[in-house]
């Protein structure tokens, strides 16, 4: 079944990506062993249903290689011209302190060769303290690197509004920013979809299904403890939930969910994706990839059959408006990783 036009977004004008970005934080363990040679032949099930676009960082324990064993296998057997139609974006998370111009490019080639590219699409940067101003150093050599072409976009993970700002204003060209959001998590509605818009940064958005926790699975089940959570995912989302509005409202907006994706014939994850890929400002959601575990490919391609109406943005914002207010208990968008 291939994808609709509007499963595409021109992100930038060299770089057209698929709206589901396959997530590959599940292959940095803590969501089941994975089986390198069983990983790479998955991901040309996804590639070749049209789902194009992968999201992965340094950190992510073998992701890096992955797409550059992935790059390799695809030039053997497809040729070169097949490598125009991935997209791979990558992240890199320091450690805060001073940077030079050598550190930087030393851990950006390290991803340039990992990947197998000369040039990274996209460099996503993560900094964990703002009171280290070094970020906006590490942004500045990133800015000479793309210039020298081993960069081709420039991008931030978690990174308030205030904070994106500054980067702004400091001249340094930012395509997009990655950030929680969901129908669970709604902080990027506050501040952040509108500076992004004034700006044209896109957001990136994951935990779009908080781990697993938004499907038909967990409707009419009893609030599950620590040890009924097999991943690392189920756990933190679970925690999210809790200070969102805890597990009795959790019900009732899957309930709601139910009833939607049934009127459209569609999954619970379906609706969820939808809603928040239908946000202005949002260019993809970032779905979790288990390769070779566990594969949604096919549903996740009914994400683009349809289209949510107005009946069905009131009944979820009617249970929305009974939730804890994310913004006011957590602060911005990326603040939990920074408290």
């Amino acid at each position: 079944m291939a994808l609709s036009a509007d499963s595409r977004l021109q992100f930038t004008s060299d770089l057209n990506i698929c709206r589901i970005l396959n997530g590959m934080w599940q292959v940095s363990g803590g969501h089941g062993k994975i089986n390198a040679p069983a990983a790479i032949k998955t991901m040309f099930q996804y590639v070749d249903a049209g789902f194009t676009t992968w999201d992965l960082a340094d950190h992510y324990g073998p992701a890096e290689d992955f797409i550059g064993e992935f790059r390799r296998q695809l030039v053997a057997n497809r040729g070169k011209e097949a490598l125009a139609n991935i997209q791979a974006f990558t992240k890199w998370v320091p450690r805060p302190g001073r940077m030079t111009k050598k550190l930087v490019e030393e851990n950006i080639d390290i991803s340039r060769r990992r990947m197998d590219v000369e040039s990274l699409d996209l460099m996503q940067f993560h900094w964990w303290d703002y009171q280290d101003k070094n970020y906006l150093d590490a942004l500045k050599y990133m800015a000479e690197l793309q210039t020298e072409g081993k960069i081709k976009h420039l991008a931030l993970t978690n990174f308030d509004t205030e904070h994106l700002q500054i980067i702004t204003e400091a001249g340094i060209k930012i395509v997009s920013n990655q950030v929680q959001f969901s129908l669970v998590d709604r902080r990027p509605e506050v501040n952040m979809v509108k500076f992004c818009q004034q700006h044209d940064i896109k957001l990136f958005t994951y935990g779009t299904l908080c781990g697993g926790l938004l499907s038909e699975k967990y409707i009419g089940k009893p609030e599950p403890r620590g040890f009924d959570l097999g991943t690392t995912s189920l756990r933190k989302y679970k925690n999210m939930v809790d200070a969102w509005g805890g597990w009795h409202l959790f019900q009732e907006l899957l309930s709601t969910l139910k009833q939607i994706a049934d009127k459209h014939g569609v999954s619970i994850a379906n609706v969820a994706t939808r809603y928040i890929l239908d946000k202005p400002a949002v260019g993809g959601v970032i779905v979790g990839a288990r390769l070779g575990i566990s594969e949604h490919i096919a549903d996740n391609a009914k994400v683009f059959s349809f289209t949510l109406d107005a009946e069905d943005s009131n009944v979820i914002n009617t249970i929305s408006s009974q939730s804890r207010d994310l913004y006011q208990l957590i602060g911005d968008c990326g603040d939990e990783y920074r408290r």
